[in-house]
């Protein structure tokens, strides 16, 4: 397939096949969804030169493009990562099998018994930018929970995720199941995201992972519900009470050990009673290369701060860039958070237990923390054994999207005769 096919009778064709296949995975065995993990994961290792080859003309169409630095981050693939994503489908091959769990079970004073159990949604679109390792962690996830998946890849990591389909096909054949199950849309034509967002009755929910641009575009635009968090305006808040040494370590790795993922931190707020802490820590943020914008106590501080203007608080940087300012406690900390987050994840570093509780109760996040980095926001740090997104909204699904995520429920009633008077 080429971009210049005929893209809504290609989508349509797409959603058929994936509908087929999703009736034969709801039915499919644990061994069966586990097997095809496994195989593509050893595929995947056996490839790993095609893979890097694939990645490379990627990472040449990016730059061509004028992509960022951390935008090209998120694209690159090298041989550990490429290990990291097999262990993941190993991992989420270890994971418990949701399908066919019972939630809840009780009897009724009629003899009813009713159970809650868990099923597939159905099929699944997911939407992504740069990022390839998506392609596995999607197309597997889906598998697992018994959902068939169409997987939209950026136009900057076609190459790539292509070669990372064809080791989950491989999977797919080995097993037994169908190779539809987990379809790759073949174009860069934006097109065909217009398509996924109109195929209501065929896609069950959609995914988008990306920048703003495209989660608003799904959002305003889409006829299927949507799982999706718009942007990662994500805080860390140093209080009074902090160790200097973690506060330090946190701060420095909740911005820099990944600038351009959406648990990265992009808002530093300070204790006023911490200023010894704040020198410390803003200190070694700057050393480690990242640009400071403060308010004008912050930039007191040290001459290498730059003067922050009101958008600063409520940007998503996605680069080697944070804003930081002075807060009066915990209480002015949960405010700003309130008012300039985009209720991803918050991370307090305190050593005071009802500061941090009152923190962890109050902030209104799908993630919040206690003196632990902003970039545990992952499915896989958490032990789903990756993950679909991060989603902030309050409805199925909030926080890391993982397998159970992945299922609804019905209800299985037994009876033995029993009709209503």
């Amino acid at each position: 397939m080429n971009d210049t096919q005929n893209i809504p009778k290609m989508m349509t064709e797409m959603g058929l096949r994936a509908k087929t296949a999703a009736k034969a995975l709801a039915l499919a065995s644990t061994d069966a969804k586990n097997h095809a993990l496994r195989t593509a994961a050893a595929q995947m290792r056996a490839r790993a030169k095609d893979i890097i080859k694939a990645n490379a003309d990627d990472i040449e169409f990016a730059k061509n493009k004028g992509l960022s630095d951390a935008m090209i981050d998120r694209l690159v693939l090298n041989k550990d990562r490429i290990k990291a994503i097999a262990k993941s489908l190993e991992d989420i091959a270890a994971l418990k099998d949701p399908v066919g769990n019972v939630i809840a079970e009780w009897d009724r004073p009629n003899g009813l018994n009713i159970a809650r159990v868990r099923v597939p949604l159905g099929v699944i679109g997911v939407i992504y930018e740069s990022r390839p390792n998506v392609t596995a962690d999607a197309g597997a996830l889906c598998l697992k929970a018994g959902n068939a998946v169409i997987l939209r890849g950026g136009s900057e990591s076609l190459n790539s995720s292509r070669a990372i389909h064809d080791c989950l096909v491989s999977g797919l054949t080995d097993a037994g199941l169908p190779e539809a199950a987990i379809q790759l849309v073949p174009t860069r034509d934006r097109a065909a995201v217009g398509e996924m967002l109109t195929m209501a009755g065929v896609i069950d929910i959609i995914v988008p992972r990306g920048g703003r641009s495209l989660v608003e575009r799904v959002q305003n635009e889409s006829r299927v519900p949507v799982f999706a968090h718009l942007e990662g305006i994500c805080h860390v808040y140093i209080d009074g009470s902090a160790d200097p040494s973690k506060a330090k370590d946190i701060a420095v790795n909740a911005k820099m050990r990944r600038t351009g993922i959406c648990g990265a931190a992009e808002t530093l707020l300070i204790d006023r009673k911490a200023e010894a802490i704040a020198i410390f820590a803003v200190g070694a943020l700057l050393d480690a290369g990242c640009e400071v914008r403060g308010d004008t106590d912050m930039q007191m501080l040290d001459d290498r701060i730059k003067p922050a203007v009101d958008e600063d608080w409520n940007t998503e940087y996605l680069d080697a860039i944070i804003s930081a300012r002075f807060v009066d406690g915990v209480e002015d900390a949960i405010a700003h958070i309130a008012e300039h987050s985009s209720g991803h994840t918050e991370s307090i570093i305190a050593e005071d237990a009802g500061a941090a509780a009152k923190f962890l109760n109050e902030v209104d996040s799908a993630i919040v923390m206690h003196n632990a980095s902003t970039q545990f926001a992952d499915g896989g740090e958490f032990g789903m054994g990756a993950e679909i997104g991060i989603a902030t909204g309050r409805i199925h699904a909030r926080g890391p999207v993982g397998l159970e995520q992945l299922t609804s429920f019905k209800y299985q009633v037994r009876g033995d005769g029993q009709t209503r008077p």
